[in-house]
C-alpha cells in the first residue's frame, strides 16, 4: 500500500491573521484561496512540498453543528487544546528565533526532549499548538 498524507486542517478565527502567520512568518505558499459566504479555506503548505498541505478552515463549517458544540470548539481552541501540528526543521533554534521576533504567542521555548528530538512551541493566532521540531 502506497499512502501519503495529503491535507491536514486547522481552524483559523480570521483568515487574514492566519493567512499571514502561515505564509509570513513560516514561509508556506498559499497554493488556494476560496471562500463561500462568510466562510473563508485557505490552503498553504512548505515551498517545494506541493504533495502536503495545511488547510485553514473556519472551526465549524458544518451547517449541522449546534450552539453548544461550537461554544465547546470556541473554549477549546481559546485553550489551545482543539487542534496542533508538528512540523520539522533542521535547524530548530533558528526557527525559534524567526517564529518569536514575529511575535507569536510562545508556548516553549527550544528544549532537548528524552525522546530524540529538540523542539519549541508556538500557538497560531487562532490557538493552535504549532511544534517545530528537529531530530538530534
Amino acid at each position: 500500500m502506497d499512502i501519503t498524507i495529503q491535507y491536514t486542517f486547522l481552524p483559523h478565527t480570521d483568515a487574514e491573521e492566519s493567512l499571514a502567520f502561515y505564509r509570513d512568518t513560516l514561509g508556506f505558499e498559499v497554493r488556494k484561496d476560496v471562500g463561500y459566504e462568510q466562510m473563508r479555506w485557505i490552503t498553504v503548505g512548505p515551498a517545494g512540498q506541493p504533495e502536503t498541505s495545511i488547510v485553514l478552515t473556519p472551526p465549524t463549517p458544518d451547517p449541522g453543528t449546534t450552539a453548544d458544540e461550537r461554544r465547546v470548539v470556541a473554549e477549546m481552541m481559546a485553550k489551545g487544546t482543539y487542534a496542533s501540528i508538528v512540523l520539522s526543521t533542521t535547524d530548530v533554534d533558528g526557527a525559534f528565533e524567526q517564529v518569536a521576533a514575529s511575535g507569536a504567542e510562545v508556548a516553549q521555548e527550544p528544549i532537548d526532549q528524552p525522546y530524540g528530538v529538540r523542539d519549541c512551541a508556538f500557538r497560531d493566532p487562532a490557538g493552535n499548538m504549532i511544534r517545530i521540531q528537529q531530530p538530534q
